[in-house]
C-alpha cells in the first residue's frame, strides 16, 4: 500500500466501523467522521460515561460484536492507522483533482467548519425513521420508536411511565421489550401489519431460524411483562391538552381501513410510533450517485457509480446491523485493493458476501410482511398538521392537489411550503407523497444539512485563485 493513501468513512455505525477496521488492517490510513460523540451509531448507541451505567450491555443485542468493533477501533487509533473525528456533521462531499474534500460542521452548534481531504469515500450514513401523521401526533409525549430507544440507550431515561408502542416494523419489538425491561408500563404494542402477510412469507422466513428464534424471544419477553398486543390495528388519534394522556386504536379490515366500532381508548403518557426506516442518501445525491428507488445503488464490491465512492449499510437499503457489518467489511476490502491499484479478490470476502445475499433476501421478505395500513391517509384530517416545520395541514395539501393540480412532492412544496423547514421534508415527505398520490423520490438537495451563510462565504473565499 502506497504511503499517504487515505479513506474517509462517513458514519461510525456498524457498516462504517466494519469498513474502517477492514481497510486499516490492510494498511489504509482511515479517517472516520461521525456526528456522534462516541462511535457505534444508533444501533450501538452508548450512554455518556458520566451517567455511570453499570451494565450497558443489558440495553443491547450483539454486545460481543460491539466489543470487537470498539476494541479494534481503539487499537487502530492507538497505532495511528485510524483517526476518529467525533461531532463532525458532514454537509457536503466535494470531488476535486486529488480526490475528495469532506466538508463538516463542528460540535452541537454546527457553526464552525472543518475539512478532510481524502482519496476515497465510504458513505455509511445509515437510515432514519418514517413516521406517518395522524390527529394528535404533534402532542408532547408522542415520540418516534427510535427516539424512545435512543433516550433509553443514550440517556438511561424513560420517555414516560406508561407507554404505547405503535406503527409497523421489526423495530417495535425491541423498543417495547426494552421499555418494559427498564421499568416502564407498556400498555400496548399496536402493530398494523396483517398476520396473513407473515403466513404468505412463511417459507422465506423459515430459511432463517436464528431470526425466528430472535422473534420468539421478543414474544416471550412481551408475555413475561404482560404487554397486550394488538395485531392488524393502528393508532387513530392521540389525545391530550398540554401533553399526551391517551390514544385511540382500532382494528383494520382486509383492505387496510379502520373497522367501525372497534375503537378503544388506552391511557398513556408516551406514544412511541414508527412505520419503518428510510435510507439517508443526501450525501450520495449531492455526489450524483445513482439512486434505485430510495436506496443508493452499489455493485458487488459496494461501489457506487461515482468513481472513488463506496456505500454500505442502511444507505443502500434497510437491513439491520448484521447486513451492515457484512457490507462494510466487503467495502473495506474492496477499497483496500482499489486504492493500491490491484484487482480485488472476492474470495477474501466470500463469507461476508454469503451473509449479504441471505440477509438481503430475508429483509425483502420482511418488507413484504410489514406495511402501514393501505389507507392510512384517510386518518389525516384537514386539521392535522403534516409539515411540522411550516405548520402545513392535511387540508392545505389536499387543496394543493385537488384544486391547484399538484401531482408531486415538489409542486406541493412550492404551493404550500410543506418540506421547506429545517428538516427539508425528511419527516413530512412520505406523508406529502401519500396525500399527493405519488411515489416518494430523492429530493436532490444541494447540501445534506443546513449550513450557516458565513461558512459558505468562507468556503467561497478559500476557492478564489
Amino acid at each position: 500500500m502506497a504511503e499517504g493513501t487515505r479513506l474517509a468513512v462517513i458514519g461510525a455505525g456498524p457498516a462504517g466501523l466494519a469498513a474502517a477496521l477492514a481497510a486499516a488492517a490492510r494498511g489504509v490510513h482511515v479517517t472516520v467522521i461521525d456526528s456522534g460523540a462516541e462511535a457505534g451509531g444508533q444501533f450501538y448507541r452508548q450512554p455518556a460515561e458520566g451517567l455511570g451505567a453499570r451494565r450497558p450491555q443489558a440495553l443491547h443485542h450483539q454486545w460481543r460484536t460491539w466489543e470487537r468493533l470498539r476494541d479494534g477501533l481503539g487499537a487502530h487509533i492507538a497505532s495511528g492507522r485510524v483517526v476518529h473525528l467525533t461531532e463532525h456533521h458532514v454537509w457536503f462531499v466535494e470531488p476535486d483533482l486529488n480526490g475528495f474534500t469532506v466538508h463538516a460542521l463542528l460540535g452541537p452548534e454546527q457553526e464552525e467548519p472543518a475539512e478532510v481531504h481524502t482519496d476515497a469515500v465510504l458513505l455509511a450514513t445509515g437510515g432514519y425513521e418514517k413516521v406517518l401523521p395522524f390527529p394528535g401526533w404533534t402532542l408532547p409525549g408522542v415520540v418516534t420508536a427510535g427516539g424512545a430507544q435512543a433516550m433509553l440507550k443514550g440517556g438511561l431515561v424513560l420517555p414516560g411511565r406508561t407507554a404505547v408502542v405503535a406503527g409497523t416494523g421489526p423495530l417495535l419489538l425491541p423498543v417495547a421489550t426494552g421499555l418494559a425491561a427498564a421499568g416502564a408500563e407498556v400498555a400496548a404494542l399496536v402493530e398494523s401489519a396483517d398476520p396473513k402477510a407473515f403466513v404468505r412469507q412463511g417459507g422465506r422466513f423459515a430459511a432463517y431460524p436464528a431470526k425466528l428464534a430472535e422473534g420468539a424471544q421478543y414474544a416471550a419477553e412481551l408475555l413475561r411483562h404482560r404487554v397486550k398486543t394488538f395485531v392488524h390495528h393502528t393508532v387513530v388519534e392521540a389525545h391530550g391538552g398540554d401533553r399526551l394522556d391517551a390514544v385511540t386504536v382500532a382494528a383494520l379490515d382486509a383492505d387496510g381501513r379502520v373497522r367501525p366500532g372497534t375503537e378503544r381508548r388506552i391511557t398513556c403518557d408516551t406514544l412511541a410510533v414508527g412505520h419503518g426506516m428510510l435510507p439517508h442518501t443526501d450525501l450520495a445525491e449531492t455526489l450524483g450517485c445513482r439512486i434505485d428507488g430510495l436506496d443508493v445503488h452499489v455493485d458487488d464490491e459496494q461501489r457506487t457509480d461515482v468513481p472513488g465512492v463506496w456505500a454500505a449499510g442502511e444507505t443502500t437499503g434497510i437491513g439491520g446491523s448484521a447486513l451492515s457489518l457484512a457490507e462494510g467489511h466487503i467495502a473495506g476490502r474492496s477499497i483496500t485493493a482499489r486504492l493500491s491499484g490491484a484487482e480485488p479478490d472476492p474470495r477474501g470476502w466470500a463469507a461476508a458476501a454469503k451473509t449479504r445475499t441471505k440477509l438481503r433476501k430475508f429483509f425483502a421478505a420482511v418488507d413484504g410482511a410489514y406495511a402501514p395500513p393501505a389507507h392510512w391517509t384517510e386518518l389525516i384530517t384537514d386539521e392535522t398538521v403534516v409539515c411540522r416545520c411550516e405548520e402545513v395541514t392535511g387540508g392545505a395539501i389536499r387543496e394543493a392537489v385537488g384544486e391547484l393540480g399538484a401531482g408531486d412532492v415538489r409542486t406541493v412544496k412550492l404551493l404550500t411550503r410543506a418540506g421547506m423547514g429545517w428538516c427539508q421534508g425528511r419527516v413530512c415527505g412520505p406523508a406529502v407523497a401519500g396525500l399527493a398520490g405519488c411515489e416518494l423520490t430523492p429530493s436532490r438537495r444541494p447540501f445534506a444539512r443546513p449550513v450557516p451563510l458565513a461558512v459558505l462565504a468562507r468556503a467561497g473565499e478559500s476557492e478564489e485563485p
